[in-house]
């Protein structure tokens, strides 16, 4: 018998029921021991079926990457989405907005004073927005001291201003998430006396990122995404251990020489994904020396450790890839085949793929 056989053909996306069900329990516990709002961010997994098992821990709502996201989880009945993204709003994309807002609380990002003015004139002011920092990542996000003006200018166009957000992106890398933790508080701060300053209270100040998630910041509400399912990323950095790993890519072993197996699993199927510091393109479970030196579309090249201990799989074997960048590897499946031991017993559509307006 293969593994998993009930999986017949590879590349597969598996998700252990049991571990994932373990990481959202403990992400659930630590926001509840610190008393801190948790709004998971969707665009990782993309899939109902494990948003609803987010709220049922105690989340309070999703957060969610672009406009189509919030509709596919409105549309799946979740009443509170924040989209995490300085949206600029045009007459289409405002008339969206507008009819989410009718049946669903939905909050947006801005960042910038005519981004604010732009969203109240084409989605009107049932919307209310945080004010975007940036706490270190240097992608979006006004200077933390100048999130008042941004706030004031929202305010005097019709929106309600919630708070502030900021994502430390920048906590992605070996031995910098303490930093970045340290300085998302510091941006967090000083936005929300930036705010205070213009005579408005942040109600929320929101931030995180899974290698920050257990740390202690001034967010009062944290916003990770990929600590449902761990990846290779997660593991060079320390945040999550294979154990913790909830997602795999099923693949079969379709060339093999010397010390190098050749999988069907390319970059159509782990994503491309390769941060200048990691290791290599992805891991292969149970094997933590092997790396994927290359991928093509439908190849990755898998460099296999010498020794009696690790054998060369042979040809027709099937081995479990861990992604460098989850999110992308979802992204790119139409669903997700959920596993408990080497049972297959439920498949998950990945709802929201390619949703990216």
């Amino acid at each position: 018998m293969t593994l998993f056989d009930a999986v017949t053909a590879t590349p597969a996306l598996l998700v252990d029921r049991d571990v994932l069900d373990r990481n959202i329990e403990r992400m659930a516990e630590s926001a509840r021991t610190r008393g801190v709002t948790l709004r998971p961010h969707a665009k990782t997994h993309k899939s109902p079926d494990i948003a609803r098992l987010q709220i049922a821990a105690g989340a309070a709502g999703l957060t969610v990457a672009t406009v189509s996201e919030a509709e596919v989880f409105a549309d799946h009945g979740f009443g509170d989405l924040f989209v995490a993204y300085p949206l600029w709003v045009d007459a289409a994309r405002g008339a969206r907005l507008a009819a989410l807002a009718d049946r669903t609380r939905v909050t947006v990002g801005v960042d910038s004073v005519e981004g604010a003015r732009a969203l109240a004139t084409h989605a009107g002011t049932a919307i209310e927005v945080l004010v975007e920092v940036d706490s270190g990542h240097h992608r979006t996000g006004v200077a933390p001291g100048h999130a008042g003006a941004v706030a004031a200018a929202a305010t005097a166009a019709g929106l309600t201003v919630a708070g502030v957000f900021t994502f430390p992106g920048h906590s992605y890398g070996p031995g910098r998430p303490g930093a970045a933790a340290a300085e998302e508080s510091e941006a967090l701060r000083t936005a929300a006396d930036s705010l205070r300053g213009a005579g408005i209270e942040p109600g929320i100040v929101s931030g995180g990122s899974t290698p920050t998630a257990y740390l202690d910041t001034a967010a009062t509400e944290l916003r990770p995404g990929v600590y449902v399912f761990g990846d290779a990323q997660q593991l060079e950095l320390g945040t999550v251990t294979e154990e913790e790993v909830a997602l795999t890519v099923l693949a079969t072993v379709v060339s093999a020489r010397d010390g190098v197996v050749v999988l069907d699993a390319g970059s159509k199927s782990l994503g491309a994904d390769r941060a200048p510091w990691a290791t290599g393109y992805g891991r292969i479970l149970g094997v933590p020396d092997a790396r994927i030196t290359a991928l093509s579309e439908h190849h990755a090249t898998v460099e296999w450790p010498a020794g009696p201990d690790v054998p060369r799989p042979d040809l027709g074997a099937r081995l479990r890839v861990i992604p460098n960048h989850v999110c992308n590897a979802v992204n790119l499946a139409d669903e997700l085949v959920v596993t408990r031991g080497r049972e297959v017993v439920d498949r998950w559509p990945v709802s929201a793929r390619g949703c990216t307006v």
